[in-house]
């Protein structure tokens, strides 16, 4: 069979994580990733063909107001008209969120086939990306079996596995991350608190996030390299992380000691409260220590330290293979 021209859409952090998972898939076709200007972005950019698009999020407004929310969908619209026009995939494949809907709309609109895949972060109810970008869709895909009740048409591939091996060598070091999208400077502030008393000896790097604020005792950056980070958690024995699904599954992955705080959209912190569930849907399966506040830091530090580490990952093997069989070579 030929190869067919794929285009790869996705937002910043977990959901363009999750498709560089399908390289088994996509690297035997033509292939091209459209995502946000970010390091993990600028990263994917050195091995593989990537075009950028401008950030844009439907809830944008709750954090930013409307005109940030105007010129971000307008800038991404043009970018994601480009790309479409300029690449004319055969097949256009995305796992959200919000900056990549305008490419799965030109791409439908110029003949090409829409692959949406569901975030993992949805366990119960489509995205907004999801509600809006299904009706585009010629296959779609959960990973989540209740959600297959929303949409009886997809296909299901859970890709989560408790991994049984052991636990990598670990140094002192606690690693605080908040991910691609913006800054989180309560968290920052609350490990720093930490830090300040006594209660967190180990060497701390932070990652703060574009303008975020640095606090004394944390050695920080604004954003990293994605290599680096898994160099870093390789070390790490703690990590601080908001509840983004990347951030959480990479950690596990690493072994580490996870705790985790969900963005607070009432704060305007996020723009939708979704990292509460993913957070407690990880905490639940016994994998990580939840807070939703900086008093809960010192006591979830704590249950960190006395918890056994279950390492976990997400295996893609079966979206690998089903997207192997709509697309063969």
């Amino acid at each position: 069979m030929p190869k067919k021209k794929i285009l790869l859409a996705a937002s910043g952090g977990g959901h363009v994580r999750q498709l560089l998972d399908l390289e088994p898939f996509w690297r035997a076709h033509d292939t091209v990733f459209a995502t946000e200007p970010t390091p993990l972005g600028a990263s994917i950019a050195e091995k593989t063909r990537t075009r950028t698009f401008a950030h844009f999020a439907f809830g944008q407004s709750k954090v930013a107001g409307w005109g940030s929310l105007i010129r971000g969908g307008l800038a991404n619209l043009w970018d994601s008209l480009r790309i479409i026009a300029s690449e004319r995939p055969d097949v256009v494949i995305s796992s959200g969120a919000g900056s990549a809907f305008f490419c799965a709309l030109f791409g439908r609109l110029s003949g090409a086939e829409i692959v949406v895949i569901e975030s993992f972060a949805r366990f119960h109810a489509p995205s907004l990306f999801g509600k809006l970008a299904g009706p585009l869709a010629t296959r779609k895909v959960v990973q989540s079996p209740a959600l297959a009740t929303a949409w009886p048409d997809a296909e299901v591939c859970d890709p989560f596995q408790i991994v049984d091996a052991p636990r990598p060598p670990k140094q002192p070091l606690a690693f605080v991350t908040v991910g691609t999208v913006m800054p989180f400077n309560r968290m920052v502030h609350g490990v720093a608190a930490l830090k300040a008393a006594g209660l967190l000896p180990e060497r701390v790097v932070a990652q703060v996030g574009e303008g975020g604020e640095r606090p004394k005792g944390l050695e920080c950056t604004d954003g990293m390299r994605f290599d680096d980070i898994q160099a870093l958690l390789q070390e790490a024995d703690l990590v601080f992380t908001h509840g983004g699904t990347g951030s959480l599954v990479t950690a596990l992955r690493a072994g580490c000691r996870v705790i985790a705080m969900p963005r607070d959209p009432d704060q305007k912190e996020h723009y939708d409260d979704h990292q509460r569930e993913i957070v407690e849907a990880f905490a639940e399966r016994g994998l990580i220590q939840a807070c939703t506040d900086t008093a809960e830091l010192p006591a979830a530090l704590a249950a960190a330290r006395a918890m056994t580490v279950r390492q976990a990952t997400t295996n893609p093997a079966k979206l690998i293979a089903l997207l192997q069989g709509w697309y063969p070579v």
